[in-house]
C-alpha cells in the first residue's frame, strides 16, 4: 500500500462533501476517481496533497514516497520557452552532465594523482548519470512534448504567450517527466486531442508508479485504470475492474440495496400494524406481546435508504419540421491564415445522419463548423443547404451566449413568446432553479454555460444540429442523458467531439480531417480504429499529387468511404433435400431450448417465491444478515431471469 486515505471528512458550511472517506492505493495501481459535478473530487486531492485540510481524519503515504499533481487549472508564467520550462524537472540530471564537460575539459589540465582523483570522480559521476537515464533526457522531453500535441516548432514558444489549455499541457509533460511514485491527475485528457489521449493512455498504463485519475473520459478510464474509487453523497466506495465494470456493479448494488431497503421497511409497517392491532384489544396478554414485539422492532438495524438516481437535466431534442433529404451540401471549399488549414474540402450530409468529425488540434475542426453556420467566410468554395433545413448551433466556447444577460433574459430574448412559466420550466430542467435563473451568464461555470446552451438547443427545435464539443465540462451522467436525446433525435447531426465513447454511441458515420482533407468511414469510432490505418494509406496514396503530395479531397465520397464488411454468401449448389434436414435440425434444437429454457424460468419463479416467504417470517426479516442474503440472492435470480425471458421471447418467435 502506498497511499491510505482513512475517514476523511469535509464540510463547506453545512455543505457536507465527504464522510468518513477511507480507500488505499497499491504501488503501480492505476485507480479512476468518479462521482458528479460538485461531488468533491478536487477536493479529495487537495486534501491528499496538503493543499487542503480536512476537517477529520488523515492521509498517510508510504515512507519516502514522492507525490505529484496536475490540477484543472494552471497559473504557469514566466518567459521560458516550452522546452526549457519542461526541462526543469531534469535539473538534476543537465546539471550532472554539465558536470561531466567540465570534468573532461580538466582532464587535459592534469596530472598525476590529481588525474587519478578526477578520473575516479568522473567514473562515479558518469555512474550515476546512465542509472538516471541521462543520456537519454532530451529525447525524453522532445518524446512527451511531441506526445501532447506539441510540434517542434512551437518548443520555443514562451510559456507567457500560451493558451491556458497550452500551460496545462506543458504542467502535465513536467509531471510525467518528473515521474513521482503517485502521481493524481485532475482531467487530464482536457485540452488534448485524439492522438494525445491515445498516446498518455499507454504512457500511463507503462507508468511504473500509481496513478489516482480524475476524469469523465470513459473510454479513457476503460483503458487506464483497474480500479474505481466512487464519491456518491460524501460516502466513498471502491470497485475493482474498469469503469464499464463499475458501472454494471454499481448498478446491480444500487439495486439490491434498494431492494432490501423495501423489503425491511415492509416488514417493519407489519410489524407495527400488528403491535397497533394488538394494543387495540386493550387486553394485559395482547398489551405484553404488543410491547414485546415493539421491544424486538427497536432493535433491528435500520437500512439506510440508498441514494436515489441523481435528478438530472431533463433533454429532449425533437425538430419541428422535417428536412429535405439532401441536408447539406459542401463543394471544394478551402481555408487558410499563415498556413492551409484544409483544401478542396467536398461533403454531403443526408437526413438522419449522425457524422462526427474528428481530427487532431489545429486541423481546422471547428474552423470547419463556423464556415459552415456562417459565422466565418471561406477562402474558397460553397455551402449549400438542402430544403428546410433549420440549424441549431452549439458553440464549445459559449461565444452565442451574451455574458451580461441573466440566464432568464438569455432565453426570453430568443424566445419572447414562451412566456415565464415556460421559462422557468425550461431552466429547471436543466438545473437552474430559484435565484439560479437571475444569475449573469459570465457568473456561470464551464458545465452551467454548457447546460443552459443545451436549453437554447433543445428550443430551437432545429432539423439540423451542429455541436462542437457539446460535451465538455458535463460530467458523465450528463452525457449520457445527452447521448440518449441525440440517440433517439429523429433529425441530422454533425458533431465535433474527442469523447470517444460519445462518438461510439451517436455517429453513424466518422470524418477524419486530416492532411488538410477528409477521409470518412460509414460506422462508429470502433469501425474507424479498425479501418483507420488501412484505409488513410490507400485513401494517401491514391490522391497525393506528383507536384508534392498534397491531398485533395474532391472525390471524397467513392475514394475514401469504407464499408462495413458485408455477410457471407450462403454455400450455392445444396439440394432441396439437404437444406431440408438442415431446418429440421435446426426446428428441434430450437424447440429443445426452448422446452429448457421455460423450465429454468419456472424453477428461478419458484425459488424467488420462496425468497418472498421467508422474508415474511419474523425471525428472518429481523435478521439483517439473514435478509442482505436473501435480498442478494434474490438481486441474482431477477438478474437471471431477465435474460431467461429475452431468451424465450426470440425463441417463441
Amino acid at each position: 500500500m502506498i497511499l491510505a486515505c482513512h475517514n476523511i471528512c469535509k464540510s463547506f458550511g453545512t455543505d457536507v462533501i465527504l464522510k468518513e472517506a477511507s480507500f488505499h492505493i497499491e504501488a503501480h495501481e492505476k485507480a479512476a476517481l468518479v462521482g458528479i459535478n460538485g461531488a468533491g473530487k478536487t477536493t479529495l486531492l487537495r486534501i491528499i496533497m496538503g493543499q487542503e485540510s480536512a476537517d477529520d481524519g488523515e492521509v498517510t503515504f508510504a515512507k519516502g514516497v514522492s507525490a505529484g499533481y496536475l490540477a484543472q487549472m494552471n497559473l504557469l508564467s514566466g518567459n521560458r520557452s516550452i522546452y526549457d520550462e519542461v526541462a526543469l524537472v531534469m535539473e538534476n540530471v543537465i546539471e550532472m552532465e554539465k558536470r561531466l564537460r567540465e570534468m573532461e575539459e580538466r582532464m587535459d589540465q592534469v596530472s598525476g594523482h590529481d588525474l587519478d582523483l578526477l578520473m575516479e570522480h568522473y567514473h562515479q559521476t558518469q555512474t550515476n548519470f546512465e542509472q538516471m537515464g541521462g543520456y537519454a533526457w532530451k529525447s525524453e522531453i522532445s518524446g512527451v512534448l511531441r506526445g501532447l500535441g506539441f510540434t517542434e516548432d512551437e518548443f520555443d514558444k514562451k510559456v507567457d504567450t500560451l493558451s491556458g489549455g497550452q500551460k496545462t499541457r506543458v504542467a502535465l509533460g513536467k509531471l510525467l517527466l518528473s515521474a513521482p511514485d503517485v502521481m493524481l491527475l485532475d482531467e487530464p485528457t482536457n485540452h488534448l486531442d485524439l492522438n494525445s489521449i491515445e498516446w498518455l493512455e499507454n504512457y500511463l498504463l507503462n507508468y511504473r508508479g500509481a496513478v489516482l485519475v480524475v476524469a469523465h473520459d470513459r473510454y479513457f478510464l476503460n483503458k487506464v485504470v483497474s480500479k474505481v474509487i466512487e464519491i456518491d453523497q460524501g460516502r466513498v466506495t471502491s470497485f475493482s475492474g474498469d469503469y464499464s465494470a463499475y458501472s454494471e456493479k454499481k448498478k446491480q448494488l444500487r439495486q439490491t440495496q434498494l431492494r432490501a431497503f423495501w423489503n425491511q421497511q415492509e416488514q417493519i409497517r407489519h410489524q407495527e400494524e400488528v403491535i397497533a392491532k394488538l394494543k387495540s384489544f386493550n387486553r394485559e396478554k395482547s398489551i405484553r406481546r404488543a410491547e414485546s414485539r415493539e421491544k424486538m422492532l427497536s432493535k433491528i438495524e435500520r437500512l439506510e435508504k440508498p441514494s436515489q438516481e441523481r435528478s438530472d437535466m431533463r433533454l429532449t431534442l425533437e425538430a419541428r419540421v422535417e428536412s429535405g433529404k439532401d441536408v447539406l451540401s459542401v463543394s471544394h471549399l478551402s481555408k487558410s491564415f499563415e498556413f492551409p488549414l484544409f483544401e478542396d474540402l467536398n461533403l454531403e450530409i443526408r437526413r438522419g445522419e449522425k457524422v462526427a468529425l474528428i481530427g487532431n488540434n489545429g486541423t481546422g475542426k471547428s474552423t470547419l463548423l463556423k464556415i459552415l453556420i456562417g459565422q466565418m467566410d471561406a477562402d474558397e468554395g460553397s455551402v449549400v443547404y438542402g430544403t428546410n433545413v433549420q440549424v441549431g448551433y452549439y458553440d464549445q466556447e459559449h461565444q452565442i451566449l451574451h455574458p451580461e444577460k441573466t440566464l432568464f433574459q438569455e432565453l426570453m430574448d430568443a424566445w419572447p413568446d414562451l412566456g415565464n412559466t415556460r421559462i422557468r420550466d425550461t431552466l429547471a430542467s436543466f438545473l437552474f432553479t430559484g435565484d439560479d435563473v437571475f444569475k449573469l451568464v459570465s457568473e456561470l461555470s464551464g458545465g452551467e454555460r454548457g447546460r443552459l446552451s443545451l436549453a437554447k438547443l433543445m428550443l430551437s427545435q432545429a432539423n439540423l444540429l451542429i455541436l462542437d464539443e457539446p460535451t465538455n465540462h458535463l460530467d458523465i451522467l450528463s452525457k449520457e442523458i445527452l447521448e440518449d436525446a441525440i440517440s433517439s433525435y429523429t433529425g441530422t447531426v454533425l458533431c465535433v467531439s474527442h469523447d470517444r465513447w460519445f462518438i461510439n454511441r451517436i455517429a453513424t458515420r466518422i470524418l477524419d480531417l486530416t492532411g488538410q482533407t477528409l477521409v470518412g468511414y460509414q460506422g462508429n469510432y470502433d469501425y474507424y480504429l479498425e479501418k483507420k490505418d488501412e484505409l488513410t494509406k490507400r485513401f494517401t496514396h491514391s490522391q497525393t499529387h506528383s507536384s508534392g503530395g498534397v491531398i485533395r479531397s474532391s472525390n471524397t465520397a467513392h475514394l475514401s468511404m469504407a464499408s462495413s464488411p458485408a455477410s457471407s454468401d450462403l454455400s450455392a449448389g445444396k439440394t432441396d433435400w439437404e437444406k431440408q434436414k438442415r431446418e429440421q435440425a435446426k426446428t428441434r434444437k430450437r424447440e429443445a431450448r426452448l422446452k429448457e429454457t421455460e423450465e429454468k424460468i419456472a424453477s428461478l419463479e419458484e425459488s424467488d417465491r420462496e425468497i418472498d416467504e421467508e422474508l415474511s417470517r419474523e425471525e428472518v426479516f429481523t435478521d439483517l444478515e439473514r435478509v442482505t442474503q436473501l435480498t442478494n440472492r434474490k438481486a441474482q435470480i431477477a438478474l437471471q431471469l431477465e435474460k431467461l425471458y429475452d431468451e424465450w421471447a426470440v425463441l417463441a418467435e
